[in-house]
């Protein structure tokens, strides 16, 4: 019965994105605002103004201005939905000369080992395990950056992220996109800021379904048969202030962030909601010592949700999170809730970063 609709469900997500194409969906590519890293994570994705090691390349390519060694290599990896779907990154950076970098990013969304009980009865109407099939349904997403810190104005760092989508459901639908990313950061004396405009040019991912595999199961359902289609990712903004301090002669150290998604799509169900643009902030705070062993924590994805008896209140997301560095290895723990909080739904990530060669100073 678990084959079934597990099947079933995953035919009609299909039927559905084949409509929702053709309209310019709400959220589109979603699976890219998720976030990555387990201090960004941790800190409720708080990293626009702050982020400057390679996981910059997903959060704010102008980031990758500030790396301190000449080569930073990243990994994590996360299920989320409790196992269910399976959450994977990898970055590198590296310095081109004293004022740019370059960088790669691979991100992986996807739920793996889907049964496909279309042939679960064989010609004489009998149920046969051995006619399951199973594919994967993944989204992926490369990221090439460039960061550049500006002679003319030497706290300001620029970057840009050209980016390539391929999503896939099995051998029955998949599609290619291109967009582009681009990001500043301003840092003064204790203070930065950040700004990161995603999808500047609007993200296009061009859907070819195999409908000749799924007609029959479509016709039964009562679904619409998907045609070939362009999806459009519209662009949103990202506003990021953070505020540095050290205590204790330097070993205790204080950072507080803040972070405001806007979007232009029509009215969302965030904090701060119009039909002209909708407002997701979120705060978070990290604590280190000597900066070799952090503690962090964040909220966001504020939300308004309707009850049953007709009655809304608010929810939201905390997040967690631990970081230790071990000479040019780092690693980072994040404790994340993607659901509501009295769901008790949490996902565990983890995260590695490791620098090569000698660390320097910016310049």
């Amino acid at each position: 019965m678990r084959l079934k609709v597990l099947s079933c469900f995953l035919f009609s997500l299909l039927a559905l994105s084949g409509q929702a194409q053709i309209r310019t969906p709400k959220y589109s590519n979603e699976f890219l605002a998720i976030g990555i890293g387990g201090r960004g994570l941790g800190m409720a994705g708080t990293q626009t103004a702050v982020v400057s090691d390679v996981t910059s390349g997903y959060w704010n390519p102008a980031g990758l201005a500030s790396l301190e060694s000449p080569y930073e290599a990243s990994l994590m990896h996360a299920e989320y939905f409790a196992g269910i779907a399976n959450f994977d990154y990898g970055g590198f950076v590296t310095r081109i000369d004293t004022l740019s970098s370059l960088g790669i990013s691979v991100i992986r969304f996807a739920v793996d080992d889907i049964p496909d009980t279309r042939f679960l009865y064989d010609a004489n109407g009998r149920i046969n395990y051995d006619r399951i099939r199973f594919f994967s349904a993944a989204d992926y997403a490369f990221l090439f950056s460039y960061a550049r810190r500006m002679r003319a104005i030497p706290r300001l760092q620029v970057g840009v992220n050209f980016k390539v989508v391929h999503r896939n459901v099995g051998n029955f639908a998949n599609a290619w996109g291109f967009g582009l990313d681009a990001g500043a950061q301003y840092r003064l004396i204790g203070w930065q800021f950040g700004l990161m405009l995603h999808d500047i040019t609007g993200t296009f991912n061009a859907w070819s379904h195999n409908s000749e595999l799924v007609i029959d199961v479509y016709t039964q359902t009562g679904n619409q048969i998907p045609d070939n289609s362009v999806e459009l990712t519209l662009p949103r903004a990202t506003l990021g202030i953070g505020k540095s301090q050290r205590f204790w002669q330097n070993r205790l150290g204080v950072l507080a962030t803040v972070d405001a998604t806007f979007t232009f799509d029509g009215q969302r169900n965030v904090l701060v909601g119009s039909d002209l643009t909708s407002i997701d902030p979120s705060v978070g705070l990290e604590l280190d010592y000597e900066t070799i062993v952090f503690l962090r924590a964040g909220v966001g994805n504020v939300q308004q949700v309707k009850d049953f008896d007709g009655s809304t209140y608010r929810t939201f997301q905390p997040d967690f999170g631990v970081g230790v560095v071990l000479g040019k290895l780092q690693i980072d723990y994040a404790l994340t809730d993607i659901g509501d909080q009295s769901e008790s739904l949490y996902s565990h990530v983890f995260s590695l970063k490791l620098g090569f060669g000698k660390s320097q100073e910016n310049e």
